[in-house]
């Protein structure tokens, strides 16, 4: 069986996440400890501990789920003779599987993410920016929508193509604002604001797109133990200085997550492993392709379930 991994992005952490995986598996807190070493503060203890406030923090919240989807992942394959055959992560995700494929070291990883998500912060000030999910409408017509609204002072755009009649909206707060009348209008089912503090994936967040870019001169790059999908066009990457360059492009350009499971699908998996909090991926998943057999792992019986299916 060919079977792909998955891995989420910001939105799913929670106090007292693996609480269970981690009382089954050392491996699990073993992944906590080197990466508390390498960020110098106790990570196992925000998470399981909290408070949420300090949690839900994005340079907070981006090395949890991220420690907490690499220690999944090792759980997951500790006890099976399997290797995926490619990997995809959405957004903060894309690092995860990035540090599970061999890419990056945990602690580079974390310490990466925690300044991706410092730097994505600082982009743009708090109540400027915001985003929408909006549910119900095909791809092109809320594209078009936000097309006609925004301008250059105001900009707003779909950002998160997550699946077919779910598109995440973002830019400016008018401008979104602006847009999530005009698509409810245009009769989205749902067109609601997200509870974020910054407009991730828009033009905006080119200051910490360059940013990101000088952080990564820092860091020692490898080949991929298998490939990994690129959010910005949907490719399978093995190479080191493309897999870079996707990921600056990421923090300033739309997540193509529709198109990263037709790349996976398409490269053999047939079975999809979701290593990380919570099971988003796994409802995207069933939206896209209700054919899909996809498992969420993040409790101990599924991650045993997992390995039995494969």
């Amino acid at each position: 069986m060919s079977f792909g991994v998955v891995f989420p992005g910001q939105g799913s952490q929670r106090v007292g996440m693996l609480e269970e995986a981690a009382g089954a598996f050392s491996i699990v807190s073993d992944t906590f400890s080197e990466a508390s070493e390498a960020l110098s503060f106790d990570l196992w203890q925000l998470v399981s501990q909290g408070p949420m406030e300090k949690l839900g923090l994005t340079e907070y919240t981006q090395p949890a789920i991220l420690t907490a989807s690499v220690a999944l992942y090792r759980a997951f394959t500790e006890f099976n003779a399997f290797q995926p055959s490619a990997g995809a992560g959405h957004s903060l995700g894309e690092y995860s599987a990035l540090v599970s494929a061999g890419t990056l070291s945990l602690a580079d990883g974390v310490r990466l993410v925690r300044q991706r998500g410092a730097a994505m912060q600082d982009a743009v000030p708090v109540g400027v920016g915001a985003m929408a999910v909006v549910m119900g409408l095909a791809d092109g017509v809320v594209t078009d929508t936000c097309n006609s609204i925004s301008s250059t002072d105001s900009f707003v755009d779909g950002v998160n193509f997550n699946a077919p009649g779910q598109v995440v909206i973002a830019g400016h707060a008018a401008a979104v604002e602006a847009a999530v009348a005009a698509l409810k209008d245009a009769g989205a089912r749902r067109a609601v604001s997200l509870p974020v503090s910054a407009p991730f994936h828009t033009p905006l967040m080119k200051p910490a797109a360059e940013a990101m870019q000088q952080a990564f001169e820092d860091v020692n790059w490898s080949t991929p133990q298998y490939p990994v999908v690129s959010n910005v066009d949907g490719s399978l990457q093995t190479n080191v200085n493309s897999i870079r360059e996707s990921l600056v492009k990421q923090i300033s350009a739309p997540v193509l997550w529709t198109k990263c499971m037709a790349t996976l699908r398409e490269s053999g998996c047939n079975h999809f492993v979701e290593c990380g909090p919570g099971s988003v991926l796994s409802g995207l998943s069933k939206r896209i392709d209700k054919s899909i057999p996809i498992k969420s792992i993040e409790t101990v019986a599924a991650i045993e379930a997992g390995i039995a299916d494969l």
